[in-house]
């Protein structure tokens, strides 16, 4: 991967004035060789910009010393952020430069188990009434009742949307990370998105055209108006909970979520056919607002 690195001009000499063009080619690697999605692209690239521009040594150069002295400055971060750090840092020098002994040893944090409280019906609902747009109320019930990511949802296109069988099916590719199935949503979301849709006025092919910022401030202000403290996240945990106490085996929620199933039964001898997942998402009986 070196080669690759020096044929676009990258000289060991000349690091750190072509730190952009490594960059390119690190993200090019990522998105094609790798297949991760943009956000994980975007996430790796800016760790290892944020490296370069602390430690300023040409990459070809830096030794497993360096690397240990930048995780020691991030080491107090919160785990997440810390974990973010190191494996951007690893499908640099691993993947990307073929220089695995550079990260060989370290370990990614343990992150402290958190039991957050999932919302009650009543409080969704509530929440769900002070939303003011029509997009927003169809949004809301779209996390609430599909059990998608907040990103995933913002990613659909219109056309990913089958109203005949309420079945939401991705046409993008998916990453290596992220394995978005077939997943659904209830009769409320159906109704409220018709609505919506039919009042569009623009021509965008996103369903949602909002940027995940935008999206959290729309949840934020409402919080902050009401009280009531609920997130795309929380969302999609309340769908696994209330799946669950619906009835519904591990490994379809798991499905629904697009989460890769880890058991054995659940890989090979599960059937997880549009016709299948339906049967079983509608036999649940899913409801957010009755």
């Amino acid at each position: 991967m070196l080669v690759l690195v020096r044929e676009v001009g990258f000289e060991p000499t000349k690091a750190y004035a072509n730190r952009d063009s490594i960059l390119e080619e690190f993200a090019k690697f990522c998105r094609v060789d790798l297949r991760l999605n943009e956000k994980t692209v975007s996430d790796h690239v800016r760790v290892i910009k944020k490296m370069l521009l602390s430690v300023k040594i040409d990459p070809c150069q830096i030794t497993k010393g360096d690397i240990r002295d930048y995780l020691a400055k991030n080491s107090d971060r919160d785990p997440t952020v810390y974990k973010n750090i190191l494996s951007g840092i690893k499908r640099f020098f691993r993947d990307f430069m073929g220089e695995t002994h550079l990260v060989e040893g370290f370990k990614f944090p343990r992150r402290p188990i958190k039991f957050k409280p999932i919302s009650s019906k009543e409080e969704l609902k509530k929440f769900y009434a002070a939303l003011e747009r029509s997009r927003d109320k169809a949004m809301f019930l779209l996390f609430a009742t599909s059990g998608l990511r907040r990103n995933e949802v913002l990613s659909l296109s219109i056309g990913d949307i089958d109203f005949k069988n309420r079945m939401i099916k991705p046409g993008n590719d998916q990453s290596g990370t992220k394995h978005t199935w077939i997943s659904f949503f209830n009769e409320e979301a159906e109704n409220i998105l018709r609505g919506y849709l039919a009042n569009r006025k623009d021509l965008d092919p996103r369903l949602f055209p909002l940027a995940p910022k935008t999206t959290n401030t729309i949840f934020k202000r409402v919080a902050r108006r009401n009280g009531i403290s609920v997130t795309p996240q929380g969302l999609r945990k309340w769908f696994c909970s209330q799946m669950g106490e619906l009835g519904v085996p591990d490994r379809y929620i798991d499905a629904f979520c697009g989460r890769v199933p880890q058991s054995i039964l659940a890989r090979h001898y599960t059937d997880y056919g549009s016709e299948r997942l339906k049967q079983i998402y509608d036999k649940a009986g899913l409801k957010v607002l009755n």
